[in-house]
């Protein structure tokens, strides 16, 4: 089954080539001139800024736009991270022909550099040996200004999804204010939004055929600036327009036909109703025809006014999301001051055939030989896994897969994706046999798509697996099943394992699925996301509940033991996401200590341009329903005390948290959590000083800080043992960290 078709999509592999196409392919894009001079060029055509280093693998946007620019006959070159502080290194490869590309790379420049605790990382994976600074803050907008200081007549096409989530106004984390659309600050001449292929193929071809980039207005997937609307086309205000999915119809007044205890109603009113006088006419009354959505444009708040009014954000944030179906999708228009922001609708899905086009393209598969012997930590992690899909149809509110990969999966074909491992087992330095992962932003939405191609034209909700999976959904992993098994046969392939993140709720839809991943593809260990425990708390992600957590587990565990292995559960959980209070962390450290899990990574929540979790953040409203002054408010951890405070609750095993954690018990008014039992949460002691400590379990570990404390502050201190009523401490007593993780009284003094 095709996952889209759209009769105004032009396949992107049908488009005639470039003159350039006779300079053939080159064996990596060149970074100097000394490169384009030893492949005959004397200019380039496109050149691609990125911040990212250049790693020639379609799971690097910079290598898979730019190898299929050269697939269509262009010269292009790459600029890859940059000295931005000046225009020297953007003249490097000399003038483009036709326009500069800028990205900030795979991640925003601000995630990327920047931790949830606004603290700078001091590492960056996709630099050589992991070397932090080598991007700017906001790169998008610090390389389109050094590109036209290096050549101000060049076109700039802006797009990655830095670009793509700054698309129109958004609440920046990193300012904590509402910032303009990128396209109004970088001066751009056009973004290039969500998947790139279509629009930034059709803008090559159209400006070397002479067009001018002010002129493109009419391509998918891109937002320009213009003075005012154009005329033909209609109106909305996005204030008028109602919740997502079918509304009920209202009964239309003027409506002729009549069910037949509506006719029967009418008979028996007209027999009491007096006949008109003669020579009374009567007035047709014609409805106006249905409007044709092309030509429709949503405006939502101007920029003024959702800086100004969190309210005001949010409702553009849920009008945002439910314009985002390329079935149905209408233009948006935003205004900045005295322009206007126009984004066109999403760009149409790529088929199978386009998806096997672009990623069958002759990647080197390896960095650039500039880099040497460095090491690329980003590169490292994918080098020996294959993505299989794209797009995400789960729709969770904290995650911007969604909002610029869109929700219909567009998956490749299982020729193209055996043929890659083929090529990964024969080309990639140091293959061993093992495949780390055939996945995408999602381990199992291979092939999986609405039931009917109308139904999901048309179709406006959110996710299509929240509150439950939808009925119109088809959740048949027969494809996902076949693929693994024709990957794990291939000659020379010892294990292929599933490293991305599994939707197990959808798992568990499909038993035989289920049952393939756990005997033939988990190495021990299986990544899932419950996110969180409390139902309050996942509403405002968008996540199932915890019982299909426990299905799954079930599963799990039962296809584990037929297999004869001992395998393990990995959850990974939110911290401070919108909606969660003190007790709801609580509550989730209760759980995490009943099913023994002491996790070591935990994600505080990051507020990320354009999800709809950042527009509660900023807002307090839940844009997930209308939003108006008095809908429903939405608590929201902004303190760094909070924050901190729900993040230890997920730690609650480390002694570092404890004293934390007994102060918020006590405020709380929970202080039986406060002990030694095993239903208790954390000790009513501290460690004199915390080394190694070994956990219940057997396992050991050394918590990051160490926290020497005099015995004298806790020589009085009080705590239940086995049952036993309270003893203080004898003065002088030994107290070691084991003792202390084992919640062992102190040694008396010899």
């Amino acid at each position: 089954m095709e996952v889209y078709t759209d009769s105004l999509a032009k396949p992107i592999h049908t488009y005639r080539p470039y003159w350039a196409k006779r300079f053939g392919t080159a064996p990596v894009l060149p970074m100097t001139r000394a490169e384009m001079d030893a492949l005959g060029w004397d200019s380039c055509d496109i050149i691609l800024v990125s911040g990212d280093a250049y790693v020639d693998h379609p799971s690097f946007g910079i290598a898979l736009i730019g190898r299929l620019l050269e697939a269509q006959g262009f010269r292009v070159g790459i600029i890859a991270q940059p000295d931005w502080q000046n225009a020297s290194a953007f003249k490097t490869l000399g003038k483009p022909n036709l326009y500069f590309g800028i990205t900030a790379g795979n991640m925003d420049s601000m995630v990327n550099r920047y931790t949830a605790d606004r603290k700078i990382r001091s590492d960056d994976a996709y630099t050589p040996d992991a070397a932090p600074n080598k991007r700017p803050d906001r790169a998008v907008l610090v390389y389109s200004q050094r590109c036209r200081e290096a050549y101000s007549d060049v076109p700039l096409v802006i797009g990655s999804i830095e670009a793509s989530l700054r698309r129109i106004a958004h609440y920046d984390y990193w300012s904590d204010k509402v910032r303009r659309s990128i396209l109004v600050d970088s001066k751009a001449d056009i973004l290039v939004y969500g998947n790139a292929e279509r629009a930034i193929i059709d803008i090559s071809h159209r400006i070397a055929k002479g067009e001018k980039i002010s002129e493109m207005q009419d391509i998918r997937g891109t937002a320009f600036l213009r003075k005012q609307i154009p005329s033909g086309w209609s109106e909305i205000e996005s204030t008028k327009l109602d919740r997502p999915g079918k509304v009920e119809e209202h009964v239309d007044p003027y409506e002729m036909k009549m069910g037949k205890a509506d006719a029967s109603c009418a008979t028996e009113e007209s027999a009491n109703k007096p006949a008109l006088p003669a020579g009374t006419s009567t007035i047709a009354i014609v409805r106006k025809p249905k409007a044709d959505r092309s030509t429709q444009v949503v405006r939502l708040p101007s920029y003024e006014e959702v800086s100004k009014n969190p309210v005001m954000y949010a409702h553009a944030s849920r009008v945002l999301h439910l314009e985002a179906n390329p079935g149905n999708a209408r233009a948006l228009v935003q205004r900045h001051g005295d322009r206007e922001v126009w984004l066109n609708p999403p760009p149409i899905p790529l088929t199978t055939k386009e998806m096997d086009y672009v990623y069958d393209l002759p990647y080197a598969r390896k960095p650039h030989p500039i880099y040497k012997e460095a090491k690329i930590p980003a590169w490292e992690m994918i080098r020996f896994s294959v993505n299989i899909m794209r797009g995400c149809f789960g729709g969770c509110t904290f995650c911007s897969i969604t909002e610029h990969e869109g929700r219909i999966i567009q998956s490749r074909s299982e020729e193209s994706i055996l043929k890659e491992i083929e090529e990964i087992r024969d080309k990639v330095d140091g293959f061993t046999g093992i495949i780390s992962d055939l996945g995408g932003p999602t381990a199992n939405m291979y092939r999986i798509a609405c039931k009917s191609e109308t139904i999901e034209k048309n179709c406006r909700k959110l996710s299509c697996v929240y509150p439950g999976v939808c009925e119109n959904l088809n959740t048949d992993h027969s494809a996902l099943i076949q693929l693994y098994r024709k990957a794990r046969a291939i000659k020379g392939v010892k294990k292929i394992l599933i490293g991305s993140g599994l939707r197990y709720d959808l798992a568990v839809k499909s038993p035989e699925y289920v049952k393939e991943l756990v005997q033939h593809h988990v190495g021990g260990y299986l990544k899932i996301a419950p996110e969180h425990s409390e139902e309050n708390v996942l509403s405002k992600m968008m996540k199932p509940g915890m019982g299909a957590y426990d299905e799954f587990k079930a599963m799990f565990e039962k296809f584990s033991a037929e297999a004869g292995k001992k395998q393990y559960l990995i959850p990974y959980f939110i911290a401070s996401h919108p909606g969660t209070t003190d007790e709801d962390m609580l509550n989730l450290a209760l759980w995490l200590k009943k099913y023994e899990f002491r996790l070591d990574q935990v994600q505080n929540f990051t507020p990320t341009p354009m999800a709809m979790a950042t527009a509660m953040y900023h807002s307090g409203k839940n844009p997930l329903r209308k939003v108006t002054e008095d809908s429903e408010d939405v608590p929201v951890a902004k303190a760094g005390s909070v924050r901190k405070l729900h993040k230890a609750f997920i730690r609650y095993h480390d002694p570092a948290n404890w004293p934390m954690l007994r102060e918020a018990l006590k405020r709380m008014g929970r202080e039986d959590l406060i002990g030694a039992g095993k239903k208790q949460l954390v000790p009513a002691f501290q460690p004199a000083v915390l080394g190694t400590i070994r956990q219940s379990d057997g396992t050991t570990f050394k918590p990051k800080k160490v926290l020497p404390k005099a015995f004298n502050d806790m020589k009085n201190a009080a705590r239940p043992h086995q049952g036993h009523a309270k003893k203080p401490y004898p003065a002088g007593a030994k107290h070691t960290a084991q003792a202390s993780a084992q919640g062992r009284p102190p040694k008396k003094p010899r």
